[in-house]
Parts: structure tokens; sequence; C-alpha cells
């Protein structure tokens, strides 16, 4: 009989976050006293569920253990693996989680580095909710706002209905052998793991479960979303 699936983050860290305007990976910038990825490993750190939790950086990072001096121990894993794309960090994330002895059937809970305000309890809600499901899910914010679709001039272009839309987060739950494959069939392009899992050729199609999540799971993006994330974090 195989073992028990465990429950694994994963977590891509390998990008520059050219759109944040901080002036290097904005992982790095600092936040409420440490750093943004600082505060999301502290969080999964806290999540008993969890097995272990994998950093992937770019191979040449030598600033991690500087800016995260925290993430040690027998739970705390990196690898130096991580390529030019979220997709390709995240493969090649799999594929250390499998060197480790990571299984197929384990559920692998990938999340952004930079939504650093994540609390345990919504990973818990996440597990809860996907552990006995036949596909996995993610966490995900109904959409609230009246959606627009915009030309190529910046004007209105159309009012889309918001009904059954949602905003994608993170962590996102899936197998780890179902990740591996449906990532390789994506190819570099995709945005997030649940659009791969859909993208899948199978019958029936498989449709990641809708976990409600949190307006304050946000990711820092832009310049104005540190400014919000250190009022968040003095408001804890």
């Amino acid at each position: 009989m195989p073992d028990a699936p465990r429950c694994l983050a994963l977590v891509p860290c390998a990008g520059v976050g050219t759109r944040a305007g901080q002036g290097g990976p904005k992982q790095y910038s600092a936040l409420g006293g440490r750093s943004v990825v600082a505060h999301t490993l502290a969080a999964l750190a806290d999540c008993p569920a969890l097995h272990a939790t994998l950093v992937v950086l770019a191979p040449d990072d030598t600033e991690f253990e500087r800016h995260a001096p925290a993430f040690r121990g027998e739970r705390a894993w990196v690898a130096r693996c991580g390529g030019a794309t979220r997709a390709a960090s995240v493969t090649a994330g799999l594929a250390a989680l499998r060197e480790r002895g990571a299984q197929a059937h384990d559920w692998v809970l990938v999340h952004d580095a930079a939504r650093c305000l994540l609390r345990p309890a919504w990973v818990q809600r996440l597990i809860e909710a996907c552990v006995d499901d036949p596909v996995g899910g993610l966490l995900a914010l109904p959409l609230a706002d009246t959606l627009k679709a915009a030309d190529a001039t910046g004007r209105v272009e159309a009012t889309l209905p918001r009904d059954g839309k949602w905003l994608a987060q993170t962590p996102q739950m899936f197998r780890l052998g179902l990740l591996q494959r449906a990532l390789h069939e994506a190819g570099p392009g995709v945005t997030d793991e649940a659009s791969a899992i859909e993208a899948l050729d199978v019958t029936p199609r498989l449709k990641p479960r809708l976990v409600p999540g949190e307006l304050e799971n946000l990711k820092v993006t832009w310049p104005g979303d540190f400014a919000l994330a250190a009022r968040l974090l003095e408001t804890r």
C-alpha cells in the first residue's frame, strides 16, 4: 500500500518583480521589519498540516538566506533550480520534491512568495476542502466589482457579466503527479496551476474546486501594494 499522502508547500521565488518598482526582487523588499518572503514563509511554517515547504530560487541567487534567516530546520527546503517563468520554476520545484522522496499522490500547495499576508487558517481551510477532492482546488474570491474589457486605446470596449467569475489566489493545491503532467502539457506560458489542470485533455474535464479566500490575501505587485500591505500588517 502507498504511504498516506502528505501536504507539501512549494514557493516559486525566482522572479525579479519588475512591476513592483523596488529596484530588485520584490520578495526581498522590506515590509514591516522583515522581507516579503520572510512573512510568507513564517505563515507556512505555522501550518502543522504541511510536511515541509520548498522554496525554489534562481540558480544564481545569493540573497535568500540573508532575507529569510528564520527559514531553517527539517521542514525548510531550498532548491536553486528556478526558471525564467513561474511555470518553469514550479515544474523544476516538483522535480526537486520528487528527488526528496515526494510521491505522485502527495498534495502540493503552490503559493506566491509575494502573497505575504497569508494566514495559516486560510491554508488549513484549503487543505480541509481539498484533501478528499478528486481534483484539488485553490483559494479564490468571487468577483465583486463591475468588469470592463478595454480596447487598444485604453477605453471601455464592453462591460462583462461578473456572475460566476472569481479572482484566483494561492495556495493552489493539486496532486504532485497530476500537476507535473498538467504543466508539461500546458507549456511555459501558463500563469497559474489551476489553469494547467483545467487545460488537460481528459474526459471528463477536470474542474478545480474554488475555496473562498480573503481580500487580505493580496499579491504585492505594484508600488502602492507595499503601502497597503504595511498598513494591514500594522492592524494585525
